[in-house]
C-alpha cells in the first residue's frame, strides 16, 4: 500500500470512528430522553427571575409546578401567572436558609404530589462590591443559599428518587462557579462550592437513573440586579453591574436560557454553558489561568474603589443614578416588569 493510499485508510478509520462515537452519544442520549407532561418539578426561587420563566416553561410542557421563595406577595403573584397553563400549581413559602423549613416543604410537596420528579436548585443572592465592604457575613449568607441549601433539599428528594430509580436534579450555578470575577468574591466562592457538589453528585447518582445537570449562566437578562444588593460606592457598582446585564452582545435573555435548562434537563446532560463568553471565558481560564487572572486584575482596576455606604448594602431598587436606569439598561427594566422583579 503506498503512502497516499495509508493515509486515505487513516482517515476513513479515523473518520468511521469519529461517527461511531456520535452514533453512540446520539443513542444514549435519545434513551434519557424524557416529557415533562405530568411530571412533578420543585423550582426553588421560583417566584421571579429565572425561576420564574423556568416554571412557566415547565408548565407550559404539561408538568405540575411547586414554587418556594420567602416573600409571599411575590409568591401569590407568580402563582396566579402560572395557573393560565392548567396545571398543578403550588406556591410555598419557605427560608432556604433553614434546614428545617425546607424538609417540611418536601414533605408537603411529597403528601400533594406524591412525588418530586425534579429539582431545580435555583434560589440564589448576590452582593456586588469590592474585598473591603465584604464581611464574614456575606460569604456565610451566599454558602448557605447557594451551597447548603441546595444540598439540603437534594438529600430530601434522593430517597424517593432512588427507590423509584429515576429522577433529574438540576443545580442553577454561575460562570463565577468556573472563573471567579472582582467584586463578586462571595457569589464566586459559593458557586464554586456548588459546581464541585454537582458534578460529583452526578457521577454518583447516575447508577441509580437520576441525571444532575450542573448549569453555568453567564449574564443573563432576567430583571434581577433591583433586587439584589450592593456595597461601598453603590450607585456605581448597580450601574456597571445592571449595564452588563443589559448587553445583548453578552447576555442572553432569561427565556432564552430556560429554554436550554429545559433541554439540558430534559436529555440528562452533565453540564450546560449559557452564553458565548461564558464558554469562552472557561476555556481561556481552563487553559490559560494566568491570563484570565491578569485580565481580571485589570478590570478590578477600573471598577469603583471602597467608600460610600461600605460594609452596609443596599438594594438595586435604591441605587439608581443617572447611569442606570437609563437607554443602556432598558432590556433588564423589561426583563424586570415581565419576571415579577417588580413590586
Amino acid at each position: 500500500m503506498t503512502n497516499k493510499n495509508r493515509n486515505y485508510a487513516a482517515l476513513a478509520t479515523a473518520a468511521g470512528a469519529a461517527g461511531l462515537a456520535l452514533g453512540i452519544q446520539a443513542a444514549v442520549r435519545f434513551s434519557r430522553r424524557i416529557s415533562f407532561r405530568g411530571k412533578n418539578v420543585l423550582i426553588t426561587g421560583g417566584s421571579r427571575g429565572l425561576g420564574l420563566v423556568l416554571a412557566r416553561q415547565f408548565a407550559d410542557e404539561g408538568a405540575n409546578v411547586a414554587i418556594c421563595a420567602r416573600d409571599e406577595e411575590e409568591l401569590r403573584r407568580a402563582q396566579d401567572d402560572l395557573r393560565q397553563y392548567g396545571v398543578d400549581v403550588l406556591a410555598v413559602q419557605c427560608d432556604l436558609l433553614s434546614r428545617e423549613q425546607i424538609e417540611g416543604m418536601i414533605d408537603g410537596l411529597n403528601r400533594h404530589f406524591g412525588s418530586i420528579d425534579i429539582l431545580v436548585n435555583n434560589a440564589g443572592t448576590i452582593s456586588v462590591g469590592p474585598l473591603e465592604v465584604m464581611t464574614i457575613a456575606d460569604y456565610e449568607e451566599a454558602m448557605r443559599l447557594h451551597f447548603w441549601a441546595p444540598l439540603y433539599t437534594t438529600m430530601a428528594v434522593l430517597p424517593q428518587m432512588k427507590r423509584r430509580q429515576t429522577g433529574r436534579i438540576v443545580n442553577v450555578s454561575s460562570i463565577g462557579g468556573k472563573v471567579s470575577a472582582p467584586h463578586l468574591l462571595p457569589y464566586s466562592a459559593s458557586k464554586f462550592a456548588l459546581v464541585g457538589f454537582s458534578e460529583g453528585l452526578r457521577s454518583e447518582l447516575e447508577d441509580d437513573g437520576i441525571y444532575v445537570t450542573t448549569v453555568c449562566p453567564g449574564l443573563m437578562r432576567t430583571g434581577s440586579p433591583r433586587n439584589a444588593f450592593f456595597k461601598g460606592q453603590h450607585r456605581k457598582e448597580f450601574a456597571w453591574f445592571t449595564i452588563s446585564d443589559s448587553l445583548p452582545l453578552i447576555s442572553v435573555s432569561a427565556d432564552t436560557a430556560a429554554r436550554r435548562i429545559l433541554q439540558a434537563c430534559r436529555y440528562g446532560k452533565a453540564e450546560v454553558m449559557l452564553s458565548m463568553p461564558a464558554r469562552l471565558a472557561t476555556t481561556l481560564h481552563g487553559i490559560f489561568p494566568g491570563i484570565t487572572s491578569e485580565v481580571n486584575a485589570w478590570i478590578a482596576r477600573a471598577m469603583p474603589e471602597p467608600g460610600g455606604i461600605g460594609a452596609d448594602r443596599a438594594q438595586g431598587k435604591e441605587s439608581h443614578s443617572e447611569a442606570a436606569p437609563s437607554k443602556w439598561t432598558i432590556l433588564t427594566e423589561k426583563a424586570a416588569v415581565a419576571n415579577n422583579e417588580m413590586r
